[in-house]
């Protein structure tokens, strides 16, 4: 009796010895691996990076060819046309950790008697158009939250309503663009055509959104601004 009991003893500390085990090494292998995870991580995110420059280059370059043929040129001083064109490509495949454009992009076209005054008015339409596509992507949100009963059809016109008439608000309360590239032509005897292409952080921009539609809505029920809340988040 006391044999079998020694053995059933000595038996249960073998089995917790062996759990025990296994689990230090599986944590040892755990340890192990974790550098190879790294460099594997890093020749993957490399192998991203060299392809996003390769296609950047490609469009580059074709893109460079056909401003060059309508008569496009640079600014004396700037990087050359297809450097600048392959650093706005490179910027637009970049994405953020859930796989969404990091940047908003949007172009600007403009004509006037100076470099200047056609580059500051392309500007302001490019970002008009960015507020634009701002607003497009924003009451897509809010038509398909009345689908799905996250608001009900009247809060959701009179929220659209405020994010239609909101676009000069957003212009105003963008910030500092990247000017992805900017390129000029001759028109006529004396004035110059300017285009300009433009980035914008694309969360820095719905959180701009969100902020001037809010403001807007400033006189409406806490149980709406709430639900927004909800609905907007980015």
């Amino acid at each position: 009796m006391a044999g079998n009991l020694i053995f059933i003893i000595m038996n249960q500390n073998f089995k917790a010895m062996k759990k025990i085990l296994t689990i230090m090494l599986a944590a040892i292998f755990l340890i192990a691996a974790v550098p190879t995870l790294q460099a594997i991580d890093k020749k993957s995110e490399k192998k991203a990076r060299k392809e996003m420059k390769r296609k950047a280059y490609k469009a580059a370059r074709k893109e460079a060819r056909k401003f060059s043929r309508a008569g496009w040129y640079v600014a004396p001083g700037a990087l050359p046309m297809d450097k600048q064109i392959e650093k706005s490509w490179e910027l637009q495949y970049q994405e953020d950790e859930e796989g969404y454009p990091l940047y908003l992009v949007a172009t600007g076209n403009s004509v006037g008697e100076s470099q200047s005054a056609a580059k500051l008015q392309a500007l302001e339409l490019a970002k008009l158009e960015l507020a634009g596509v701002v607003q497009t992507n924003i009451i897509a949100i809010i038509e398909n939250s009345v689908a799905n009963n996250q608001l009900s059809r009247d809060d959701a016109a009179s929220v659209t309503k405020t994010v239609a008439a909101s676009k000069n608000i957003i212009v105003q309360e963008i910030g500092r663009v990247v000017t992805f590239f900017e390129i000029y032509r001759e028109v006529g005897k004396r004035n110059i055509e300017s285009s300009v292409r433009i980035g914008y952080n694309s969360q820095l921009a719905y959180d701009t959104a969100k902020k001037a539609i809010k403001e807007q809505l400033e006189d409406r029920t806490e149980e709406l601004h709430k639900k927004l809340d909800k609905i907007l988040d980015f």
